[in-house]
């Protein structure tokens, strides 16, 4: 039984209120389409399902001409895994549009690191001259790759971080969580909450694992 209330019952998009970052909290939650998000403005960490929730489907994927370019010049390198305390910690420098710092404070770092060293937080790394250019992490949420968030340092270079992850992953989507105009314009779209959780149902229900072997 999961700790947390079912969303399909939940009016708002915070479905619980609680500190606790433990491995089977994160774990338990992402299996429920359940992701913790700080808000400066509460004094306790808020747990979001949100009602419209982002996602791409990998056949509407939208690849820019500039991207495409970005692609074929093959002067970076990619991998997975390799330093996922790196990318957090670069995503959490990372400044926000209209925001005045991160949410990715020192508590979820040191959580999601060791959600990372127990097999469910993941990240792609991109290098450039042996130095890393861009990045992004997210949890494996049964089958189901979230995003949590992404860097660069030189151009697109989070952008093709995501694409080098798509072509690795098992399955035909990827969650998002919210919208962002940078997802968006990749192809990202909104669902309902209700659908979102019977896509992650049926993905949990393959039982297929996340990386393509």
């Amino acid at each position: 039984m999961s700790r947390f209330p079912d969303p399909r019952y939940v009016r708002g998009d915070i479905i619980a209120i609680g500190d606790d970052l433990r491995v089977e909290t994160l774990r338990d939650a992402y299996r429920h389409g359940i992701f913790p998000w700080p808000h400066p403005e509460l004094d306790t960490l808020p747990w979001f399902s949100p009602r419209r929730r982002a996602v791409i489907f990998f056949d509407e994927l939208h690849i820019g001409r500039s991207l495409r370019k970005a692609m074929k010049k093959g002067e970076l390198t990619f991998t997975i895994d390799r330093d996922f305390p790196a990318v957090i910690r670069a995503c959490s420098r990372v400044p926000r549009p209209e925001q005045d710092g991160t949410w990715i404070e020192p508590e979820i770092i040191d959580a999601y690191i060791e959600l990372h060293r127990a097999g469910d937080a993941h990240s792609m790394e991109v290098w450039r001259g042996g130095e890393l250019a861009g990045g992004l992490y997210g949890v494996d949420s049964g089958g189901v790759f979230t995003g949590e968030s992404m860097f660069h340092l030189v151009p697109d270079a989070s952008k093709l971080a995501l694409l080098f992850l798509i072509e690795r992953l098992n399955g035909t989507w990827i969650d998002c969580q919210v919208m962002t105009p940078h997802m968006e314009a990749l192809g990202a779209r909104e669902i309902t909450r209700g659908k979102f959780l019977d896509l992650l149902a049926i993905a949990q229900s393959d039982a297929t694992p996340l990386f393509r072997q």
